[in-house]
This record gives structure tokens, C-alpha cells and sequence, in this order.
């Protein structure tokens, strides 16, 4: 950040009075602008035995598997923005149980709250994907996934349900492990 989005002056990035981090500070109008980590909220959606998967359309990782999920909006819940990612990327409808997973990714400034859901009738590959389809565990593209949250949230999944369960999952995604996920490239 270079300038003030209030006022359009230079911004520094300095530990505001009273604060412990530093923020960019406008010492023209006195705003701090704060920067908050970004919620990626989305769906696991089960039809029976299988798991509906979506592939990437977009960038990153265009062509990737992914689980139906994205950026949360202003002025929604989380239960509401998992609903509507997974209707824009896979034009289905679900039925959300509950929190299923929440992945902290803090070397990229977000949190991923992916929801357990039912599927509730058909789907089709929105904008934003090229295919979606159901998988089986053993057909899951594994080498294909587009992101290590989303292979984390299908092996607790496949795991809970051999063992009856299914507990909220809570964990870290580090940089480290970023890296080995998807290497030096």
C-alpha cells in the first residue's frame, strides 16, 4: 500500500501508538488501515458414497480438482457464502451440516472453513469450473488436487467416515508445508 485510500496521501508502514504490529499508517487524515486475513468458505458435498468435485477454470491452479469454496462477501455468514460458492461453481444445492474443517493458512492471510454438506439434486459445472463430477474415494484425483487444504479436508473426511464420525478438524497450513505440497516450482 503506497497511499491512503481515504485521501489519496503516503502512507508508512509503522507500529501505530497504543498497537503491538505495524500497520500503514496516513499521518495526513490519521487513518490506520487495518489488514485482516480473508475467509475462504466452502462446501464438501456428499451424494451417497461419493464426493462432488469441481475443476478449476480460473487461476490458481486452472485444472485442478477442487472442493466447491471461495472468498467470503461482505454483509454474509459463512454458512451463506459456502452455499453460494458451491451453487456458482458447481450449480448445486446443498444441505450444510455443520463446520467440518478450519485451516489456518497465515504465511497467505487466510482461514478456510469448509462445511460438511448433502448434495440436494443435480449439478453442472459453473463459470468457474470446466467439469464437476462424484468421486469415490479410491477415484479421487489425488495428484490432481489444487490445494493442500482441500486434500487435508477429503482425508479427514474419508477417515471420520470409516471411523463413524465426524469431529470439527482444526489445524495449520504452513509455509513449509505449502512448499511441499507443491514443491519449488
Amino acid at each position: 500500500m503506497n497511499y491512503c485510500s481515504h485521501c489519496a496521501q503516503p502512507v508508512r508502514f509503522a507500529i501505530p501508538e497504543g498497537d503491538d504490529r505495524p500497520r500503514y499508517v496516513c499521518d495526513a487524515c490519521g487513518t490506520i488501515h487495518y489488514q485482516n486475513p480473508r475467509i475462504v468458505a466452502g462446501t464438501l458435498p456428499v451424494s451417497g458414497s461419493q464426493v462432488l468435485l469441481c475443476r478449476r477454470a480460473i487461476a490458481p491452479r486452472q485444472g485442478f480438482w477442487t472442493l466447491p469454496a471461495g472468498f467470503m462477501e461482505n454483509a454474509e455468514t459463512t454458512v451463506e457464502a459456502a452455499a453460494r460458492e458451491t451453487l456458482e461453481e458447481a450449480c448445486a444445492e446443498v444441505r450444510i451440516h455443520g463446520l467440518y474443517t478450519l485451516i489456518n493458512l497465515p504465511h497467505i492471510d487466510q482461514v478456510y472453513m469448509m462445511f460438511r454438506a448433502d448434495l440436494m439434486g443435480g449439478f453442472d459445472a459453473g463459470s468457474e469450473s470446466l467439469e464437476v463430477a462424484l468421486f469415490e474415494e479410491h477415484e479421487i484425483p489425488w495428484d490432481e488436487l489444487a490445494f493442500p487444504t482441500i486434500e487435508r479436508t477429503l482425508r479427514h473426511f474419508f477417515q471420520d467416515r470409516r471411523d463413524g464420525g465426524y469431529p470439527l478438524h482444526i489445524s495449520d497450513i504452513t509455509a513449509e508445508d505449502r512448499e511441499r505440497y507443491f514443491g519449488s516450482a
